[in-house]
């Protein structure tokens, strides 16, 4: 089955692509679909362990099963701010 992938901030400028489809087996879930982008990005396999992922506009578990036609988003950790309020 075919999922669409997109990837955001460092994770979209280390894959040098913001978005692809990617085809994976039935019954694959969010944590397969990120193998099938680390097979094709091996950079972005330190990240692994800390990104968040969303299914269709919902921020979902890596165990979620995905269905033909999804989307699939990955954001890495983010960070930043000056630590005080104005």
């Amino acid at each position: 089955m075919r999922v669409t992938v997109h990837l955001f901030a460092r994770l979209r400028d280390l894959a040098g692509r913001q978005s692809f489809t990617c085809d994976v087996p039935a019954g694959a879930t969010v944590a397969d679909a990120w193998h099938a982008v680390v097979s094709c990005h091996a950079s972005l396999e330190p990240f692994g362990r800390s990104i968040s992922c969303a299914v269709n506009d919902d921020f979902a578990r890596m165990t979620v099963t995905l269905d033909d036609g999804d989307e699939v988003a990955f954001l890495p950790p983010v960070s930043g701010g000056s630590g005080s309020c104005p």
